[in-house]
């Protein structure tokens, strides 16, 4: 293992955490609160998808950056046994986590939610994207979450 390429897989993933559970904090926190400002429901709508659709594919791209640098790590430390360990629970966090965001980016949100998605914003706009809003803090809260555990764990904490 070179360990250069080590600290470049882990600038890499550190960066793209930041691109993507950023991005989620911001719509979060700063796009649904702006929006409920809105006068009409198809101002709302419309915030709501062009944010969207711009931010989908950097958090696909940064959503696979983690993911190849993760295994890159963890194959250049051969520390695939950590996942089998208790005292490395925050590694499965991560992952777990991952997969989530896996699953609703490429799976649930095109195939499921997005079709059905159009019908209920227009139909029930405030509804809807209180729900939405809903599962971005649930994700955001999540995300921290396993962000602090996986630093703490890093530097041995647990």
């Amino acid at each position: 293992m070179s360990y250069q390429w080590f600290i470049v897989a882990r600038a890499l993933h550190v960066l793209a955490i930041v691109v993507w559970i950023g991005g989620i904090a911001a719509i979060t926190t700063v796009m649904f609160p702006a929006m409920r400002r809105l006068e009409s429901n198809e101002q709302k709508v419309w915030l709501f998808q062009q944010i969207e659709s711009r931010f989908r594919p950097q958090a696909r791209m940064a959503w696979l950056i983690v993911g190849l640098s993760g295994l890159y790590m963890v194959g250049s430390l051969n520390a695939w046994a950590r996942f089998t360990e208790v005292r490395y629970w925050w590694i499965d966090a991560m992952v777990a986590l991952w997969v989530i965001f896996g699953l609703l980016l490429f799976v649930i949100e095109p195939l499921v939610v997005g079709p059905r998605l159009e019908r209920r914003l227009k139909a029930e706009t405030a509804g809807a994207l209180a729900r939405i809003q809903a599962m971005h803090w649930i994700l955001l809260v999540l995300s921290l979450l396993v962000i602090a555990a996986a630093v703490a764990g890093t530097h041995g904490w647990f």
